[in-house]
């Protein structure tokens, strides 16, 4: 047993054979029987062989291929196997990267993709050749233009506006009409006015004791009924419908004075600001005037706005009240365009200027009645004649301004009382409405879907709606009288 411990190692020497680089191991040592190896185990005790550490090993050179002896695979298994390569010039194991290597399949996948995106960018420059084209006409109504002169007329700013036409549909109002076409005459008021919300008509105010509260403006009331008369009220405010609405119940509870609301849908965004294009509106833009506290919601259309200072809550405040002389002027003298007469005003205090223009006026025309007067009194008047006074003075006539104002007064007074007399009647009928508007709404997914679909609500929800709808015209004598 110790014998066998004892043998001797074999000495094993790197080799580099012809033609390869990789290091084979080769025995190297007597052959002898194993009588003689016995022999020789004592001695080799006693005199051991250097390790392969101590003894300088022997590398043999390419020009001695006969230390190549029994060559051995390598035993170790740990080391990572890479691909050996061949002589110079053979083949070295690596995958070529031609297309004498690919199989049918990958053939097929780079044809497909390579025609995949030949197609695309076939498509998308034809598409850019087409945005090129010269203007339709309905295009000129969308974009609401007189004339072509008003839009570029090269093919690279055609293209352009057609592009960035495509990412403007997002900031645009979701309707391209905002209100429905005006009435026939004469139903239909000539002007149209604008009015904001927010810090015009009320303001809101938070405190940690009662919230959110809302006052209303001093005077919002009598000017949104006296200059209903005049104009065709619209509400344009940039809140949303479900926060703008219930103000909206209170300024007008019987909807007698505003004839339309436009909430944050009929915006546009600019720039990223939100701004009220006038032009999506549906009406005749010579004869709308928008009143606003910001200058950015109509910045599209500056010249038909009118933009006032923020009420702050202040309750001695009566600047909107002061807005109705110069408003009522307007629509009684009734010109062809509004925005010239906004243009005289722009950065001035409208209220005082007008009140000093309208000064002016009621001056010349005391002096033009007076001289009037004076001729007439120079002359034989048949009242002189007949032995009566003819150094009576008559009063001073009123001005066209005044005497259409006075009819406007006594309107007013006259549905301020029809309102007062007839309001438990307005109350119920006003009641009538909210439940038939509840009942026709959808009480569950299914029939929200079937209304949807243009089918009909079910036999609960049309009961009240019916009931809602015969009970005004059973009252309608009342309401008249």
């Amino acid at each position: 047993m110790f014998a066998a411990l004892s043998r001797p190692a074999v000495a094993r020497a790197c080799v580099r054979a012809p033609g390869y680089t990789a290091a084979r191991y080769a025995s190297r040592g007597p052959s002898s029987s194993t009588s003689s190896s016995s022999k020789n185990s004592k001695k080799s005790a006693q005199n051991p062989t250097p390790t392969p550490a101590e003894a300088s090993p022997e590398v043999p050179t390419e020009a001695e291929p006969q230390g190549v002896l029994n060559p051995l695979p390598s035993l170790d298994v740990l080391a990572t196997t890479e691909s050996t390569p061949g002589p110079e010039g053979g083949p070295t194991g690596a995958r070529s990267a031609d297309d004498d290597t690919l199989t049918s399949a990958e053939h097929k996948r780079r044809n497909l993709t390579r025609v995949m995106f030949g197609l695309m960018f076939a498509g998308l420059a034809a598409n850019v050749v087409h945005m090129g084209r010269e203007w339709e006409a309905e295009e000129l109504a969308e974009k609401k233009v007189k004339s072509v002169e008003e839009l570029p007329n090269t093919r690279w700013g055609r293209t352009s506006e057609r592009v960035g036409a495509l990412f403007d549909y997002f900031n645009k109002p979701s309707w391209p009409e905002l209100l429905p076409p005006p009435l026939p005459a004469p139903h239909q008021k000539p002007y149209t006015l604008l009015i904001s919300i927010d810090d015009l008509l009320v303001t809101s105010t938070w405190d940690r004791q009662h919230g959110w509260r809302t006052a209303k403006r001093p005077g919002v009331d009598y000017f949104l009924a006296y200059l209903s008369q005049f104009y065709e009220v619209v509400i344009f405010t940039t809140q949303n419908y479900y926060t703008a609405l219930p103000v909206l119940e209170n300024l007008d509870r019987y909807n007698f004075y505003i004839n339309y609301k436009l909430f944050r849908e009929a915006t546009r965004s600019i720039n990223g600001k939100i701004v009220k294009d006038l032009s999506y509106l549906n009406r005749d833009l010579s004869k709308v005037i928008s009143l606003d506290t910001s200058p950015d919601h109509t910045s599209t259309h500056p010249e038909n706005a009118i933009v006032l200072p923020k009420w702050k809550g202040a309750p001695g405040d009566y600047g909107l009240v002061a807005m109705i002389p110069f408003l009522e002027s307007i629509a009684i003298y009734k010109p062809k365009d509004i925005r010239p007469i906004l243009e005289a005003y722009k950065d001035k205090d409208i209220p005082t200027q007008y009140a000093k223009n309208e000064a002016e006026a009621k001056r010349r025309h005391i002096e033009e009645w007076t001289k009037k007067k004076g001729k007439s009194a120079g002359g034989l008047s048949l009242t002189g004649f007949m032995g009566g006074s003819s150094g009576s003075k008559s009063p001073i006539p009123p001005t066209y301004l005044e005497a259409k104002r006075a009819e406007a007064q006594a309107q007013y007074k006259q549905e301020l009382q029809f309102i007062i007399e007839h309001k438990d009647e307005l109350e119920k009928l006003r009641k009538q409405d909210e439940e038939a508007a509840m009942g026709g709404a959808p009480g569950n997914l299914w029939e929200a879907l079937t209304q949807m679909q243009g089918g009909e609500p079910s036999a609960d929800a049309q009961a009240p709606a019916q009931a809602g709808q015969a009970a005004p015209s059973a009252q309608a004598p009342a309401g008249k009288a």
